[in-house]
This record gives C-alpha cells, structure tokens and sequence, in this order.
C-alpha cells in the first residue's frame, strides 16, 4: 500500500474532495491547501513526495508558485504536476518552463490522476535506486545519477525531474538518434499521454539550462533528438 505524501494545492473544494478521497484510497498520506500562499508554507514544512498545483488559484496563481518552488532548495527536488482547466497548448508550455514536470487537463477522471502519480512516483524511486550508478561526464556536462546533479564546468545547472532523465537517458547513449515517442517511453514509461510540442519545449528548457553545451543535444529533422559523440 503506498504510504507517499502527496500535497494538493486547489482552491476549489469540490475538486479538493475529489482528489483527497481517491488519494487516500489509494494508499497515499494528503495534504490539501486551498491558495498558493498556503501551498507553498506546507511544501516547506512538510516535504511531501509530490505536488498537485492548481494554475487557477487566487492572489498567487500556480504558474507563480511553481517558480519559487523550483527556485527554492527546500522544494525545488519535489515533482510537480500540474491541474489546469484551460487546454491552451501556451498555458501547458509555461506550466513546463517554470519548473513542473507533468500536466493534468481539467475535467480528468481520478483513475487517470492516479496513473499519472504512479508515474512520476515510479520515476523518481528509480531515481533514487541509481545511486550506485557512476557518475557520468560528457565533455563539459558531469552528471551525478545518485545526488541528481548536473555540473556545467563545475557549475550547478538545476534540472526538473523530466530535463534531467531526459539529458542522462540521452548521454548515456552518445551518437544514437531517438525519436520523441522512445524519449517519453524511456523517462515516463510506456503508453503515455504526451504531446510533441511538449517534448519540444523541455528540450529547448534543457539547452538553455545548460548554456553552450546545450549544443550537445541536437536535433534530428523529422526524427528526434541524440546526444553527441
């Protein structure tokens, strides 16, 4: 039985009822907060395992609250998924540029929120269980599987959890070309519901992150994506 904190940041209380039943049935510990502000304070105070944010919230909006989050030392390690009722392709790009690493569209049903916690819970318990993985270097870029780091010529570049399985999925296999679908599979796992343009832009998130060895990661007209050789 899954014992993981998730924290619920939504203002709506309805959807609040919703989210902490099934999670609780689910197995899991919930916290819920109804604005951002609150958010934020239990984030800090509780660690949780996960977050699901609401963008539509008052005073502070979720955009916003992802940001400190992902800018904070505290937080900035807690994955993030993101609630919107708005299916703008724009609203989505943003949510993944301030930090989040999935996205939920308003209305879903409870079974597919549950799936895609499982998911990002699944990646990030792999992630732990690489600490007896090597650290990897390619050219300037050091990558540490078991701290989940990323060094820059001995600076820190701070990942998402999506940006960094991404950049050590890709440079651990130098010169080979993978589409976007494989990407996903490998980082998410299979059967998993993702848009092209998202990919996109967690690659253009990565490149800038990494400065100019973000000219590592190349494109590959009408393919995807390799690391270079």
């Amino acid at each position: 039985m899954a014992r993981e904190m998730i924290l619920v940041v939504e203002d709506d209380e309805d959807i609040q009822e919703l989210i902490r039943y099934n999670l609780a049935q689910a197995g899991y510990r919930v916290t819920v907060t109804g604005t951002g502000e609150d958010g934020l304070k239990a984030a800090r105070a509780k660690s949780p395992d996960l977050i699901l944010l609401d963008i539509m919230l008052p005073v502070m909006d979720g955009l916003e609250v992802c940001r400190i989050l992902a800018a904070q030392d505290a937080t900035r390690h807690i994955p993030v998924i993101m609630l919107t009722a708005k299916g703008e392709e724009a609203d989505v790009v943003t949510g993944l540029q301030m930090g989040a690493d999935d996205y939920i569209t308003k209305p879903f049903s409870p079974r597919v929120l549950l799936a895609r916690i499982k998911v990002v819970l699944r990646r990030q318990s792999r992630d732990d269980d690489a600490n007896g993985e090597q650290p990897l270097k390619a050219g300037e870029i050091h990558i540490h599987p078991g701290r989940r780091e990323v060094r820059v010529k001995g600076k820190l570049v701070e990942l998402t959890f999506t940006e960094f399985g991404i950049l050590h999925f890709l440079a651990r296999h130098p010169g080979w070309v993978y589409t976007r679908e494989q990407i996903v599979d490998t980082v998410h796992g299979t059967d998993y519901p993702v848009t092209d343009r998202s990919i996109d832009v967690q690659m253009v998130n990565l490149r800038r992150k990494l400065g100019a060895a973000g000219d590592a990661i190349e494109t590959v007209r009408g393919v995807g994506y390799r690391f270079k050789e």
